[in-house]
């Protein structure tokens, strides 16, 4: 079992979800925790300070004993730009606006097919949707049709609008009529890597996606190696 899984089962075992787990250059080792998400729950847990005091004691337990080679060890909370993983995540954050980066390009023939982007486009940002699930055909045996209330990974998309490129200080003319829709769905096979947008506003980030714990209400931790 190698560290990265005893990481996690450790963190889940402590009942946070292990949202993302990065080793940089200069020997930090950057873990990032949140509460298990569960639908129709409000409001949502914030993740503390001392959530994450907690969680960096465990760790740096565990590290010791896998003798695992790090500096810094910094447990924190998601931050705006938060990644998105596994189906529950695109689930809890419908109607935020998602980057997304496909494994490939997304081809001629989709881009042919309604989509008004370069064949060769891989990243793009949207506002995320459940896509419309297809409706199963007559001969279709009844063991193939999906539990009620499951949504198949294939059915999501994004949908954004291609913005004319303005000078600064240009603005849109009143004349301008609004650009169409573009449409994107994918499986999330299909994504190299899907984060929220880093959007924000002079009143903080949207409604659509909650905001990272402040410095007073919760944020990161950071505990150091002792030293040998």
């Amino acid at each position: 079992m190698s560290w990265q899984h005893t990481v996690e089962q450790t963190v889940t075992g402590m009942g946070f979800d292990l949202v993302d787990l990065e080793r940089s250059a200069g020997g930090l080792l950057r873990v990032t925790i949140d509460w298990p998400w569960v639908a129709a729950s409000s409001p949502e847990r914030a993740i503390t300070v001392e959530d994450c005091e907690r969680v960096t004691r465990q760790l740096q337990l565990l590290l010791e004993v896998e003798a695992v080679d790090y500096k810094r060890l910094e447990v924190g909370s998601p931050g705006i730009d938060r990644p998105l993983r596994h189906a529950a995540d695109f689930e809890r954050f419908v109607g935020s606006v998602i980057d997304v980066t496909l494994k490939q390009p997304i081809g001629a023939a989709v881009a042919a097919g309604g989509v008004a982007v370069a064949a060769s486009r891989k990243k793009f940002r949207g506002t995320l949707e459940r896509a419309t699930a297809p409706e199963a055909a007559p001969e279709s045996p009844p063991e193939s049709a999906p539990e009620p209330g499951a949504v198949p990974a294939s059915h999501w998309q994004i949908v954004w609008r291609e913005e004319p490129v303005r000078k600064p200080g240009q603005r849109p003319s009143k004349k301008s009529q609004p650009l169409p829709l573009q449409v994107l769905g994918f499986e999330l096979s299909e994504l190299r890597e899907a984060r929220l947008a880093p959007i924000v506003n002079f009143k903080g980030r949207s409604a659509t996606a909650p905001a990272a714990p402040t410095a007073e209400a919760g944020g990161s931790h950071t505990g150091k190696a002792d030293p040998k």
